[in-house]
């Protein structure tokens, strides 16, 4: 990762801070202003080089989604607590803001890409001490971010793990989700409206990569065929399928599975 500076950054006061969730906001001009940062912060002494997971939110969502209808912050400090996991720090961005959900793509003269795999990073190790640029990078997300996390963690090797829940593959797929035109999100390269298409362009840089889906979501098909076309062309990765929907009753139990799989590449287990 590399290190940026901001001219404009804000970040909550520790004295206001509660379960240990910092909030910072800076000005880019990705977005052409302002962005938000939810990031949970383990409390752990002298915790350095720690890795850093981002965990990209769906449609209508925003940087509190994760933890305020996910609660990641508490279920990653109680596997912290009971050794599961090693500490890491966990950073959920906004997508955006763009309409129902940006897809993390740039379009409308805004780089919602450039803001989750460059800004992010960077505003993180320049405002929390327990990363740096040492610290290894990882990707996740649920539905659009599922297809963010796929996306942008198969088109720029600096991410070092990927895992989605209840992904979306498919750029048209987001026309069960949203009311803007999909013509907004058309790209100069088909490819990258398709999680399968950027794979195959990637291949020799895919990380390691798990996949899931509950067996009621609507999105079930897309993530089975993703998983055969995955299997056919002998590129590694997880697939699972659990009882569950496209809710956050799923979304809270299964990332768990993310963390356990981050950690696992971090400690070199995987």
């Amino acid at each position: 990762m590399t290190k940026l500076d901001f001219r404009t950054t804000e970040i909550s006061q520790l004295k206001f801070e509660s379960n240990h969730l910092r909030f910072i906001t800076i000005k880019t001009p990705h977005l052409k202003g302002r962005g938000d940062i939810c990031v949970f912060v383990p409390p752990v002494d002298q915790l350095n080089h720690a890795p850093l997971v981002i965990l990209l939110h769906g449609v209508y969502g925003s940087a509190w989604s994760w933890s305020q209808q996910g609660g990641v912050h508490l279920t990653a400090l109680e596997m912290i607590q009971m050794q599961s996991i090693k500490p890491m720090v966990i950073a959920m961005p906004s997508d955006g803001l763009w309409g129902d959900g940006s897809a993390y793509l740039p379009h409308n003269g805004y780089n919602f890409e450039k803001w989750i795999v460059e800004d992010v990073p960077a505003v993180v190790i320049q405002n929390i001490e327990a990363v740096s640029v040492q610290s290894k990078l990882f990707i996740g997300g649920l539905s659009m971010g599922g297809f963010g996390a796929l996306h942008l963690g198969v088109s720029h090797p600096i991410f070092s793990g990927i895992s989605a829940h209840s992904a979306i593959t498919d750029i048209s797929q987001m026309s069960s989700f949203v009311e803007e035109d999909l013509e907004n999100y058309r790209q100069d390269s088909a490819y990258r409206v398709s999680v399968w298409e950027t794979i195959k362009r990637n291949k020799a840089q895919v990380p390691p990569l798990r996949l899931d889906c509950g067996i009621d979501d609507p999105l079930l098909p897309h993530n089975q065929l993703l998983h055969q076309q995955l299997y056919d062309a002998k590129i590694p990765h997880i697939y699972q399928e659990f009882e569950g929907a496209h809710d956050w009753q799923y979304w809270q139990h299964k990332v768990k599975d993310s963390l356990i799989f981050f950690d696992q590449i971090n400690s070199a287990r995987l």
